[in-house]
């Protein structure tokens, strides 16, 4: 029997259905109106926020797109949406920094809360924020100062960062899985070069 021939262009694209991408376009919608609420419309943090969130989803996007021709512009695109969201997350730490406002950790009941939502949408963080303003208020006891501190601005910035945790973890796996499948089969070239040769083998055994 003989072996299936490779061909010479592989199934590209498929961003949509990666969690990276649909981590890291959350992110990007929480930022949007983030810095609408809360950040000077007039500061230049608006423009490098909302960029960085914009360069992650679209290099995201590029780079699995670039894969059909160029493993190692896939690559390449993919650790510039790493980069961008590491600039993002120092974005939103920043803020709190400065303001004296608590990161919550990330293994808080309220952000295993926030995770096990498993929010799609700006509305499902939303949602989340109302939730956890009022859950102090429905149960007085038990309930610590902290957390009656816990502002909307608060919240979404540490709803922002658990998306961009979640999001640099899932595209650190990316990134070695696409080296290590460099390394091993190399890129566009070297697949031409295979595929040139089972088709020059495939004559002379006809």
């Amino acid at each position: 029997m003989s072996r299936s021939k490779e061909p010479l262009l592989p199934p590209g694209g498929g961003y949509r259905n990666l969690l990276s991408f649909k981590m890291a376009r959350l992110t990007y919608d929480i930022t949007v109106v983030f810095c609408d609420r809360y950040i000077p419309r007039n500061s230049r943090t608006v423009d490098q926020m909302i960029q960085a969130a914009r360069s992650g989803v679209q290099n995201i996007a590029e780079g699995s797109q670039a894969s059909v021709t160029s493993k190692k512009m896939e690559l390449k695109l993919t650790n510039v949406a790493r980069a961008s969201l590491e600039e993002l997350k120092l974005d939103y730490e920043d803020y709190l920094r400065q303001r004296d406002l608590p990161q919550i950790p990330w293994r808080a009941d309220i952000i295993q809360r926030f995770m096990r939502r498993k929010c799609k949408t700006v509305e499902d963080v939303r949602e989340w924020i109302l939730e956890e303003r009022s859950r102090c208020s429905r149960e007085a006891v038990g309930c610590s100062k902290d957390t009656l501190n816990y502002n909307s601005d608060v919240l979404a910035a540490n709803a922002a960062l658990s998306t961009l945790h979640l999001a640099c973890r899932l595209l650190d796996k990316q990134i070695s899985h696409l080296a290590q499948e460099f390394e091993q089969n190399g890129g566009f070239t070297e697949r031409l070069y295979r595929v040139r040769m089972q088709n020059r083998n495939g004559r002379f055994s006809t």
